[in-house]
């Protein structure tokens, strides 16, 4: 047992839920932001400009999704040079194999499979790199076979289980828009805050339709809501990088005071149900789950669900886009983020729960 710990550490395999749910997941996002979702946001641009340029470059990002999100995921795992280039190929399979299910259909876990998939090839590269004097073809070889083989064995199982996982919670959220509105909502903008990817799960088990809807007002909650809150301490710069860029910069004042979440968590707990019961916002953009789980952030929500209307347009599943939908959109997405989030900050603080300089990012 000794000699295999030390063998690890020598080969820097850190076997923890750190390293596999946090870094890991994280830089996936990652890999899924610099590819799947600005291919999503150049597509939606070129189609609605008349721009077919944009179009043909969002359609080569999205088609790189896969492996950017496995390089992502070796880079986080610090892997050699020799197999990270190999996870190129291992994501590519994973994402194209998990993107159907064992019956043969459509499946939503290709980046669930990329994630369980790219971890454990990257460590067995890991793990052989630099042991043999032919370690140009030992380590490619040993990554990339061993990625494609799991991905032909595993892949398809994990797309039936994430299409099953998001057909449950769609369907729970039409049976009981109010309740579901208010679980999906506070949890995946819960997981945005989070050192974890709320756009990887989203994607993992196909979040979409009014599920979606109120995962995008969840995170919308949490970016905006952060945004104006932390308004006092952090001023314009705070504004912009919390409410365009991410409220998971607000991770370390959460530890040393963790009340100071619960005005964007309450926030999003009313935006749900709102969402799915008075608005009826869903997330049907035809490019990928993944933009419910992002929020405010490079304005990719919105955009996603302004995407899923063109195409329900398109598509004849729906009329035309109206002023109520205009009007959800926004309430949804920044009124009520901001508007309530202050509202519920100002109580708190108040009654000393939220005091100040809590807020201020370093």
């Amino acid at each position: 047992m000794g000699s295999v710990k030390e063998f690890c550490k020598r080969k820097n395999i850190v076997i923890s839920a750190r390293r596999y749910g946090v870094d890991a997941l994280g830089a996936m996002a990652q890999g899924l932001f610099c590819s799947l979702l600005i291919g999503t946001i150049l597509n939606t641009l070129g189609t609605q400009l008349g721009l077919p340029f944009l179009v043909t470059v969002g359609g080569y990002a999205s088609a790189m999704s896969g492996a950017a999100m496995a390089v992502a995921i070796g880079y986080a795992l610090q892997a050699p040079p020799l197999v990270l280039f190999s996870l190129v190929t291992v994501g590519y399979a994973a994402n194209e194999l998990g993107s159907t299910t064992l019956s043969g259909g459509s499946g939503a876990g290709g980046p669930l499979a990329v994630l369980f998939i790219a971890v454990i090839a990257a460590e067995l590269g890991k793990a052989v790199s630099k042991e043999t004097k032919i370690d140009i073809l030992v380590t490619p070889l040993v990554t990339i076979l061993v990625g494609v083989g799991l991905s032909a064995l595993w892949a398809p199982a994990i797309g039936t289980a994430a299409s099953a996982v998001g057909d449950f919670v769609r369907w729970a959220t039409v049976l009981q828009p109010f309740w579901m509105g208010i679980l999906v909502s506070v949890v995946i903008g819960v997981a945005l805050t989070l050192p974890i990817s709320s756009a990887a799960i989203c994607a993992a088990i196909g979040l979409t339709g009014l599920a979606g809807g109120a995962a995008v007002a969840g995170c919308c909650a949490n970016m905006v809501g952060f945004a104006v809150l932390s308004f006092k301490e952090n001023r314009w710069g705070g504004l912009v990088s919390q409410g365009l860029g991410t409220s998971m910069l607000q991770m370390g004042n959460i530890v040393k005071n963790p009340r100071i979440w619960l005005p964007a968590i309450l926030t999003s707990a009313v935006t749900g149900p709102l969402a799915t019961c008075v608005f009826r916002l869903e997330m049907n953009d035809p490019a990928s789950a993944v933009a419910s789980g992002m929020g405010t952030c490079g304005m990719v929500g919105p955009i996603g669900v302004y995407a899923g209307w063109v195409n329900d347009v398109a598509t004849g599943v729906k009329a035309a886009i109206t002023g109520f939908d205009w009007l959800g959109l926004v309430l949804i997405c920044f009124v009520l983020p901001a508007v309530l989030t202050w509202l519920f900050g100002l109580f708190f603080r108040k009654i000393g729960w939220i005091r100040e300089g809590d807020l201020t990012l370093e």
